[in-house]
């Protein structure tokens, strides 16, 4: 039985959703709902959690930590390496998964940002976690953690980031925003056509991923001298277009499918 979304969970979607210049479209969402596409869905969704991880974990190493510092946080290399026939994290992942959360704990005091690296490493810890979280319902439904190149998506709306701080900043908190958003419309559109568990899984997520495109669009104007309602528009339009052309590729942010 399909899951309704209920009406405190529908009020939490609605700014999200009109953030956005379009809602995902029918023939995106007929497509994902299909259960032969339930491997590609699940795969490229774990692919979006540790690029958002590592989004966040890239800022905090540039834009918080002191020169000659970055050493105090661990890389995220130990994610791509992950052995895809177990589909899950071995004991050697976890140890430096340990190693990393403790590094974010712990770095606090050493920085002239506080709220960008107070956002940024719990968005990373999150996103780990949600990681995790979909590696683990693979794993159950025997769905190989297989690689899978990138889609146009985010790559498309980085083309357009401005090559000059704080600018450049701003440019990618602003699609940063825009990628959590979309990602929190199509969880909430995606929910009462999945079978109960994903539904229920996808619910789950809305909270942490309204509040990070919150947290994302607060961050951008706190680093802009003037209002940013520009260049919010200027990414919209140009999400907007992605998501509503033919696509070639099949992915959790893809386009309209071809």
């Amino acid at each position: 039985m399909a899951v309704v979304l209920s009406e405190e969970i529908a009020e939490l979607v609605a700014p999200v959703a009109g953030f956005l210049a379009c809602r995902t479209p029918q023939a995106w969402l007929s497509k994902a709902a299909e259960a032969a596409q339930l491997s590609a869905i699940l795969i490229d969704h774990a692919n979006c959690e540790v690029k958002a991880a590592m989004t966040a974990h890239s800022m905090i190493r540039r834009y918080c930590l002191p020169k000659g510092k970055k050493q105090l946080i661990p890389n995220l290399d130990f994610y791509q390496c992950i052995d895809v026939e177990e589909g899950g994290l071995h004991e050697q992942d976890f140890l430096e998964k340990r190693a990393l959360t403790a590094a974010l704990n712990s770095i606090s005091d050493i920085t002239h940002n506080d709220d960008i690296l107070a956002k940024m490493a719990r968005l990373a810890r999150e996103e780990i976690h949600h990681f995790e979280q979909v590696i683990e319902l693979m794993k159950n439904r025997g769905i190989p953690y297989t690689p899978m190149p990138a889609g146009r998506y985010a790559k498309a709306m980085l083309t357009h980031v401005r090559t000059y701080e704080p600018e450049a900043l701003i440019d990618k908190l602003i699609i940063g925003a825009f990628i959590e958003a979309r990602s929190c419309e199509r969880f909430a559109a995606l929910a009462p056509l999945l079978d109960d568990e994903l539904a229920k899984f996808y619910i789950s997520l809305l909270r942490s991923e309204a509040r990070h495109y919150s947290d994302y669009l607060e961050l951008a104007q706190s680093y802009s001298k003037k209002p940013i309602d520009e260049r919010v528009a200027f990414f919209a339009g140009v999400e907007r277009d992605l998501i509503l052309t033919p696509d070639t590729e099949f992915r959790f942010h893809s386009g309209v499918p071809a």
